[in-house]
């Protein structure tokens, strides 16, 4: 028979289960709660561009010549025909000098040379300055007293062997003999040294001649006056200076290129250039390198020869340049602003799968609000543009 109090357990077991029911039921019934939708963010395909690799440095145009012109002979300046920024070609009078004192010296040094002609037998308008002193008055003359004193001494010879002369006349004509030796090799010698007055004289007239040619001052090249230093009416010493005159074309690009940038720089590669106030890109060539470093500010001299044939660039003018080291590299270039720079790590935020991932990457050059990407981004990934708060793993749908 059972017992009541085992009875009782069962009812309230009974009971308990029929109220547990509606709540599993209920509780199979609830929905799940709604997931979280993708933020929309602004992406870009990164690309791979083939752009010339430069180095950049800022330096000075300079004239690739710049000479003071100065007078040969001194004068008083009767012309002046430039001035500061007067445009010159080569050959051009540059000033002149008061001519006549050096016109005079030329009549006095041609009168001189004609009398050192006509004392040699030449005529006095004459280039031929070649003589046979056989030929000439003065040796004829000793050669004629020179033959009479040898027939003379070959008689009195004959003479004496014969004793119908004495032995005192004997000698007086060997001793006119000798005379006349002496007198002949004389004249010889005074045609020489007429010959060497001929050529004095020459050197003479051709000393005046370029003498009065330099009262003439011309330019040595084309170019451009930068400063006028003299006046007419002026006394010049020789030498003093007239006028300063500068080669406009073309102009020396002088550049101090970093050591660690200079190994790429050779002679014959493309130089870029721009000046203040225009924004024309002007090009060049390097032609000289300087042998050594700069042991204050550890740069490379780097000389870059930059046309110039309308005179636009001026000598002195501060630039901005590249040197074109390599004609075509592979780079990707992002947006500055796509860059996120923490703790001195670079990266960029990209969208794979459609959700965020974070690069690691290696930046170079910067210009325009775009930087160079060196390593750590692959061609073709999708680069969020504005990462703001995002973080790695967020779920994202790209809006390009």
């Amino acid at each position: 028979m059972p017992r009541p109090w085992l009875i009782l357990l069962a009812v309230v077991l009974a009971a308990a289960g029929c109220t547990e029911q509606p709540n599993a039921s209920a509780s199979s019934t609830e929905k799940p709660a709604a997931a979280t939708p993708p933020r929309p963010v602004k992406v870009f395909q990164a690309v791979e561009q083939r752009v010339p690799r430069t180095v950049t440095s800022t330096g000075t145009l300079a004239a690739d010549d710049t000479v003071v012109l100065g007078v040969k002979v001194p004068g008083r300046l009767v012309e002046q025909a430039v001035d500061l920024g007067t445009r010159v070609r080569k050959g051009q009078v540059i000033a002149r000098i008061e001519q006549t004192d050096y016109k005079l010296r030329v009549e006095q040094a041609e009168a001189a040379l004609q009398q050192a002609r006509a004392r040699l037998g030449l005529s006095l308008t004459g280039t031929d300055e070649q003589v046979d002193p056989e030929k000439t008055s003065i040796v004829r003359q000793a050669r004629a007293v020179l033959d009479e004193a040898r027939l003379s001494r070959e008689r009195s010879t004959k003479l004496l062997e014969q004793n119908l002369i004495a032995r005192a006349q004997d000698d007086t004509a060997e001793a006119n003999l000798g005379v006349a030796e002496g007198r002949y090799h004389d004249a010889l010698e005074e045609v020489l040294n007429r010959q060497a007055t001929l050529m004095q004289r020459r050197s003479e007239l051709e000393l005046a001649r370029q003498q009065l040619a330099d009262t003439v001052l011309v330019s040595p090249f084309d170019g451009a006056v930068s400063a006028r230093q003299a006046a007419v009416g002026e006394y010049l010493a020789a030498g003093a200076p007239v006028a300063t005159l500068v080669r406009m074309h073309p102009l020396r690009l002088r550049l101090p290129v970093p050591e660690r940038e200079a190994v790429g720089v050779r002679v014959g590669q493309v130089v870029r250039l721009t000046v203040e106030g225009d924004a024309t890109v002007y090009q060049g060539r390097v032609v000289r390198l300087s042998p050594i470093v700069q042991e204050q500010n550890r740069t490379l001299l780097v000389e870059a020869e930059v046309p110039n044939p309308n005179a636009v660039l001026k000598p002195g003018a501060f630039a901005r340049a590249d040197i074109v080291t390599d004609g075509s590299q592979p780079i990707i270039r992002v947006p500055a602003a796509s860059l996120v720079t923490f703790a001195g790590v670079e990266k960029l935020l990209v969208v794979r799968q459609g959700k965020i991932v974070e690069v690691r990457v290696t930046t170079g050059r910067r210009a325009n609000d775009t930087v160079e990407i060196v390593a750590g981004l692959k061609p073709g990934e999708s680069v969020v543009l504005q990462p703001g708060n995002l973080a790695p793993g967020q779920a994202v749908s790209a809006e390009r």
